[in-house]
């Protein structure tokens, strides 16, 4: 876990992106919801969120309200958006919330959709030891391969990673990248137990996450403004040097109706363009190790 400041520089590969697309745009969508600390679930003290009140060893009823409606409502109103466009996502999935929506879970994949490994519940990679970080990963990857039909072959922390975590990763086999990272608009590799490692970095700034913080999207117009805007720029940028675009979403935030529609809006202006690939993560990380693996 070395840091590096330097990253591609002036040298930025060429890559060739299915039909010579100038953006590989890929949507992961953050399913949570069940998997998040609650008091039901043993924990001392519930997860704030858009409703920012827990206290600790008290029951918040309106913020698991608001997290039901993730799984309840937003995450169908959302699949339906990215059906009506034929768009296939990643969903960053929380084992234990695809165990609490088993008919999600399959449809997922039905529809062509990659489940990533997001951890089994919201565990703190950072604070767990190697052995309990090792076991919390295997439970996930067997979680997720029972509840969608899928083996995740890609992973991303639900909290920040540790620095055994991709060692840990390869480690273990199956997998085919990681995405914790937000340092390039590109994939690339790091060296892990001797071999190459592939990350395929996320975002954080296009992401309604930001509906939350602060300084943040008040209006779902303003979240459309800058998606448009980083895809402008990348668009443009790869006209001789394609990018990637992640665009991250969560079933609470995005899939409520003001905000699902700003989402829906930005697919039918990405679609206008030529050259865009919507893809899924693990189609950019095959797509990766196909020309500089």
């Amino acid at each position: 876990m070395e840091r590096d400041f330097v990253g591609y520089g002036r040298d930025v590969p060429k890559v060739t992106w299915p039909g010579e697309a100038r953006i590989a745009l890929n949507f992961a969508v953050n399913y949570e919801e069940g998997a998040e600390r609650s008091v039901p679930d043993g924990d001392p003290q519930p997860d704030g969120g858009e409703l920012p009140y827990p206290i600790d060893g008290y029951r918040d009823l309106a913020n698991e309200s608001n997290f039901e409606y993730g799984s309840r409502v937003g995450v169908w109103r959302l699949l339906d958006i990215f059906a009506a466009h034929g768009v296939t996502t990643t969903f960053l999935a929380c084992a234990r919330a695809l165990e609490r929506n088993p008919a999600l879970a399959r449809e997922l994949t039905a529809r062509g959709h990659e489940p990533c490994g997001h951890g089994y519940r919201w565990d703190e990679h950072f604070r767990l030891s190697p052995d309990e970080e090792r076991e919390s990963i295997r439970k996930a990857v067997a979680s997720i391969e029972r509840t969608t039909g899928q083996r995740p072959l890609g992973w991303y922390c639900r909290y920040a990673a540790s620095e055994r975590t991709r060692a840990l990763l390869a480690e273990e086999g199956g997998f085919v990248y990681d995405s914790d990272a937000y340092n390039d608009d590109l994939p690339y590799f790091v060296p892990i137990n001797g071999r190459r490692w592939l990350v395929v970095p996320y975002a954080m700034d296009t992401n309604d996450g930001r509906y939350w913080f602060s300084p943040g999207f008040v209006s779902p117009n303003d979240f459309f403004d800058y998606l448009k805007l980083a895809f402008d720029r990348l668009y443009e940028e790869g006209r001789t040097r394609p990018k990637m675009m992640s665009v991250g979403l969560h079933c609470r935030i995005s899939g409520r109706a003001a905000r699902a529609t700003a989402i829906d809006r930005f697919l039918t202006y990405a679609s206008g363009h030529a050259g865009v690939w919507f893809a899924r993560r693990i189609d950019i990380a095959r797509c990766w190790l196909e020309q500089f693996g």
